[in-house]
């Protein structure tokens, strides 16, 4: 299965309406989102076209599609109005004989890794940036933001397919690989 793994929407219809836009260019079977759909946060500015309930309508119409954990603006009125998942604070994904633990990054991240073996691999968000690290033999992956890239990053996601992660910017353009 090709997963693409997108975070920190924050609430943008432009690039809501991307990066679906990019799901159907890969032809992707399911959607992960590391969390921060809606809101754009108090420490962010408001991304191009603010419309959360443009996103909301985006998001439900693919509700089969999509496996989301709850970010750090996340809220339960958001579950409210989203026809899917979004307040489990962690997910875990087999890849193999790996396991992916997947959260938004607020919590568990680079700093504060949860239990797991060598070879494993933490997925989050939160930060804005993408990561490809390893920490005492467990892999610290982000995929950056989809919206408000920081620390001089591009828009961009991330495909899982076959064990092998791939981060992409929004337009397509793959600049790094990591195989579990």
């Amino acid at each position: 299965m090709k997963w693409m793994i997108a975070s920190d929407l924050h609430g943008s219809a432009l690039t809501c309406r991307a990066l679906f836009d990019a799901f159907e260019r890969e032809q992707a079977q399911r959607i992960l989102f590391l969390g921060d759909l809606l809101y754009h946060g108090p420490r962010n500015d408001l991304p191009d076209e603010y419309a959360p309930k443009e996103v909301i309508a985006l998001l439900n119409a693919r509700k089969d599609r999509i496996l989301c954990v709850r970010g750090n603006c996340d809220t339960e009125v958001d579950q409210m109005v989203l026809e899917f998942p979004i307040l489990a604070d962690y997910a875990l994904l087999p890849v193999g004989d790996k396991t992916v633990f997947i959260t938004h990054g607020h919590k568990f991240n680079a700093q504060n890794l949860p239990p797991l073996k060598a070879g494993d691999a933490v997925l989050h968000g939160h930060t804005h940036i993408p990561i490809w690290e390893e920490h005492g033999g467990i892999y610290v992956l982000n995929p950056g933001s989809v919206t408000i890239p920081k620390a001089g990053s591009s828009r961009g996601y991330m495909l899982l397919e076959d064990g092998t992660f791939t981060w992409k910017t929004l337009e397509g353009e793959a600049y790094h690989t990591l195989t579990l």
